[in-house]
Formats: C-alpha cells, structure tokens, sequence
C-alpha cells in the first residue's frame, strides 16, 4: 500500500509550453501547468464545467522530454506527487506554493489531432 500514499494521476491539457531551466549543478527542471475540467449539471439542469489549474514540476530526463513534446493545449496524463513548499517574497510575506512533482508523462491527442 505504501506506492499509493501521495500519488497523483491527472488528464489534462497544457496551459502553456514548459518553462525549461537548468540547476546550478546542472540538473534540468520542467515547469507547467495543466488544466483539468469537470463536467456536471447544477440543481437547475444547466451542464457547469469547472477548470482546476495544477502547476507541474519534472526533473531530468523527464524535464527534456517535456521540454522536447509538450506545448500548450496538448492532452497529456500525468503521475506524480503533491509537493508543498513555502518562501518569503521581497516583503516579507510568507507565501505558499503546491505543485505536483511528476514521475511519467503520457501523450495523449495534441490540440490539434483534437481539432481535426
């Protein structure tokens, strides 16, 4: 049971093309966020979709590959795990950030192959 503890798997479209950087010890970091939508009818009958955005982070080989594969609005399922961190911006604001740490990224239809 423990490769169920945090664990995370999303389908979604990309909302923007990976921001690619490289580490001061020279590791790749892919950063990007997905748009996930859920469908469903409110107590009128009207169809409501709701969009939740989720920031993405990868490491390495997984960084390249996405920065080589992945643009904006491409369908992709991911896997990965919840990471929550903290900083303190110029003012001195604590602010707090939660982004998924990804393990696999999947391909699934570009915007467009969708399109078509």
């Amino acid at each position: 049971m423990n490769s169920l503890r945090n664990r995370v798997q999303l389908i979604g479209n990309l909302g923007q093309d990976p921001e690619i950087k490289k580490t001061e010890k020279g590791k790749s970091v892919a950063k990007f966020t997905l748009a996930t939508t859920e469908s469903f009818r409110n107590s009128e009958g009207q169809k409501v979709e709701e969009t939740t955005w989720h920031n993405l982070v990868a490491w390495n080989g997984l960084a390249d590959v996405a920065g080589k594969y992945l643009k904006k609005g491409r369908e992709v399922a991911v896997e990965g795990r919840i990471s929550h961190r903290s900083y303190e911006d110029k003012e001195g604001v604590q602010k707090y950030f939660t982004e998924i740490v990804l393990s696999d990224i999947l391909l699934l239809r570009s915007q467009k192959e969708k399109d078509e």
